[in-house]
């Protein structure tokens, strides 16, 4: 039976709930979307000419429309993320344009937006709680930034740019899943993998049986290395193997820049399409554009926050690398005299493994995902009296790893779910880690009766899956990454707004939106989460005391290297978006490769086509905007500070704490500005100070505001 002839029993038409995910197959994805746009089209048209300057008659009957789609289509985008196939990716496709066409009609419909305007204006205006007053802000300011204000040419110009924008990101995610899934060595020899941990060599044998190499086993092979995190990152760590590591860490550098995956035509096609948006909408640059909704004032604001943290780094980062340097000349290294970037890992981890006295390999035993997971509930309910418990068969999932979990208030209501997709699955899985949103909190009406619907989140990792009998035993990076993506998911699970347009994330400006998630990687090294959580997989043992004072020494091991390395990242962003004119007399990789001599120590190399994988600005949300990173660290290292001056080991001060932190940073979400959230909090504007004394760089740098 085809897809069209079970129209009225589509799972992607059934607009609220928990998604169908075992009902929805790539069939539906195109006849539900299109009966869905044709349905919301004619609402939109039967709602702009009655519509009211008023919250009942404007805001609300819009929230409905807008999350019907949201809704559709969020099942749809979630799953090209999680299990992208070729069929679903043709679906996509295929419907795609027409849903970027339906957001521009809705942004740029004059009776909307004069509705807007006209509620701002009117008597009603003061009676407003703040966060319907943000919404309707955030609702002008969108429309204009979706064109509202532009006719004729100017507007079908806009539109055709929005579509082909939209085309290019899904392009460019696709061509860096398909270059990096191309890419794989397999090893055949034990000289071949000398150095490489047993966990490693279990996972390569693993991923050499799933390509087909029935009799691999970690003992004698073969191994398959993939440029997927969980194999790359210990390969270059650990193998002393030179000329292998050198061969990956090009294959890494160099993805989706040749052949039909080539991101560089598309790269300058978008710096030039959003050149252009932002003049259409009368800005000169894109990153103005990006900053009108951002926390951050202007480009200048940005920079010399970068800089000042430039200035605080960079001089580390080279006496780091000078270490490493003699390190590796004090091993009688050959390469110690022509350093390059595919030693930097490995002579990384050996010099931390001499001067700490452990490897990040022997504590993977103590890591093992479902203690992890019981350290990190622990310290919810520790600091924010919440209670979490799984629900795994309340929600249907979209592979058999995730996971569903409920979060209680102290009375023990439910008041927010969520699902864990925790292992790298590289077939079908985009790299990276993630929180996003599946369901928001509001307060709707069902049958009649006013109730509020708990938000649900979806937070996916890419961590080292099980291995043959093993749990997935996490090494501690990864539990870092864990504790980011729950604290991305705590602002929106835990928010107390009702308003579906301010709750949990959304709303927030978009550099305020990391606070939640870099805060709670700060408690990685808090010792009773710490200790609460590492217990060795096999004999319980609790982590020896000796592995966690290592843990903090080596805290700040190379941290001049890896601030430098995301400022890097930050300058070239907001370069390329603000200063830099594609088809002039630089390339993007020319401004990458100019700034590159005052943000690296080792210059990158001329076949690093970094640029070409860098979803987070070409294909996420990042575009001008990757400096949040950095932005909002200041606000995390300054709000944990809060919980370093009570004491961490006053329990009653912690806890206290950890309640005025959840009535403000998580409960407040976008229903006030960031800055009077973090206000609320702290008692004061944030400052540098803890970021850099967190990072060990307090000493190297003045202590400026």
């Amino acid at each position: 039976m085809s897809a069209n002839a079970t129209i009225s029993q589509n799972p992607l038409l059934i607009g609220k709930g928990l998604p169908p995910f075992a009902d929805v197959k790539p069939e539906h994805i195109v006849p539900a979307m299109t009966q869905l746009l044709a349905e919301l089209d004619s609402e939109l048209s039967n709602l702009e000419p009655k519509v009211t300057p008023t919250w009942s008659g404007l805001v609300e009957p819009l929230q409905q429309l807008v999350e019907r789609l949201s809704w559709s289509w969020g099942i749809v985008n979630h799953l090209t993320g999680v299990k992208n196939s070729p069929e679903l990716r043709e679906a996509h496709e295929t419907v795609q344009p027409q849903v970027v066409q339906f957001w521009n009609k809705l942004g740029q419909s004059q009776p909307l937006y004069k509705a807007f305007k006209a509620l701002r204006d009117s008597d009603a205006w003061e009676s407003l709680e703040s966060a319907q007053q943000r919404i309707v802000e955030a609702a002008i300011r969108e429309a204009e930034l979706s064109g509202v204000g532009l006719e004729g040419e100017k507007c079908d110009r806009f539109n055709a740019i929005q579509l082909e924008l939209a085309e290019l990101a899904t392009n460019f995610s696709n061509h860096v899943l398909d270059a990096t899934k191309a890419f794989s060595l397999t090893l055949t020899t034990k000289e071949e993998v000398d150095g490489l941990p047993p966990s490693l060599l279990a996972l390569a044998a693993q991923t050499a049986r799933d390509a087909g190499e029935e009799n691999a086993t970690p003992e004698n092979g073969p191994w398959r290395i993939t440029l997927d995190f969980p194999s790359y990152g210990p390969f270059m760590q650990h193998s002393t193997q030179r000329d292998l590591r050198e061969k990956l860490y090009k294959a890494l550098i160099s993805r989706a820049s040749s052949g039909e995956l080539d991101n560089t035509p598309i790269i300058d096609r978008i710096l030039q399409l959003r050149q252009e948006k932002a003049n259409l909408l009368g800005y000169n640059s894109y990153a103005e554009l990006s900053l009108a909704s951002k926390m951050a004032p202007n480009v200048e604001a940005v920079e010399a926050l970068l800089e000042e943290l430039r200035q605080a780094s960079y001089d580390a980062a080279v006496k780091e690398l000078e270490e490493l340097k003699a390190f590796a000349a004090s091993k009688n290294a050959p390469e110690a005299s022509d350093f390059k970037h595919w030693d930097v890992g490995f002579w990384a981890e050996r010099q931390r493994e001499e001067k700490f006295a452990f490897s990040a390999e022997e504590l993977r035993p103590y890591f093992p995902l479902p203690q992890v997971l019981d350290g990190l509930f622990g310290l919810v309910k520790r600091l924010f009296n919440a209670t979490v418990t799984p629900a795994d068969n309340q929600a249907p999932v979209w592979h058999p790893d995730v996971r569903y979990f409920q979060i209680a208030d102290e009375t023990g209501n439910p008041i927010a779910y969520f699902y864990l997709d925790p292992y790298s699955r590289p077939a079908e899985k985009r790299g990276g880690a993630w929180m996003d949103d599946c369901i928001g909190r509001a307060k709707i009406a069902e049958d009649g009766k006013p109730t509020t619907r708990l938000p649900v989140a979806y937070l996916v990792c890419n961590q080292t899956p099980p291995v043959d009998d093993k749990p997935s035993l996490m090494t501690f990076g990864e539990v870092e990454t864990l504790f980011h993506e729950f604290g991305h998911g705590l602002q929106h699970m835990l928010t107390k707004v009702d308003y579906a347009g301010a709750a949990g994330i959304n709303n927030v400006e978009w550099d305020a939106v990391e606070l939640a998630s870099q805060f709670m990687e700060n408690w990685c090294y808090d010792r009773p989460t710490l200790m609460g959580m590492a217990r060795h997989y096999e004999t319980g043992e609790p982590l020896p005391e000796h592995y966690y004072q290592k843990l903090l020494a080596a805290k700040n091991y190379m941290s001049g290297s890896a601030m430098l390395r995301q400022l890097h990242f930050s300058l070239v962003d907001i370069e390329l978006h603000h200063r830099y004119r594609p088809g002039g007399n630089e390339t993007a990789a020319d401004v990458r490769n100019r700034l590159a001599k005052t943000t690296t120590v080792l210059p990158p190399l001329p076949e690093d086509s970094f640029l070409c994988a860098f979803g987070h600005i070409f294909a996420g949300g990042y575009a001008a905007g990757y400096y949040s990173y950095k932005w909002a660290e200041v606000l995390s290292a300054d709000a944990f500070a809060a919980f370093e001056e009570v004491g961490l080991d006053d329990e009653e001060a912690v806890a206290d704490t950890g309640l005025r932190y959840r009535d403000t940073v998580l409960s407040l979400g976008g229903s006030k500005p960031p800055m009077e959230v973090f206000k609320a909090f702290r008692g004061r504007e944030p400052s540098t100070v803890a970021l850099l004394r967190h990072s060990g760089l307090a000493t190297t740098a003045s202590d400026a505001a």
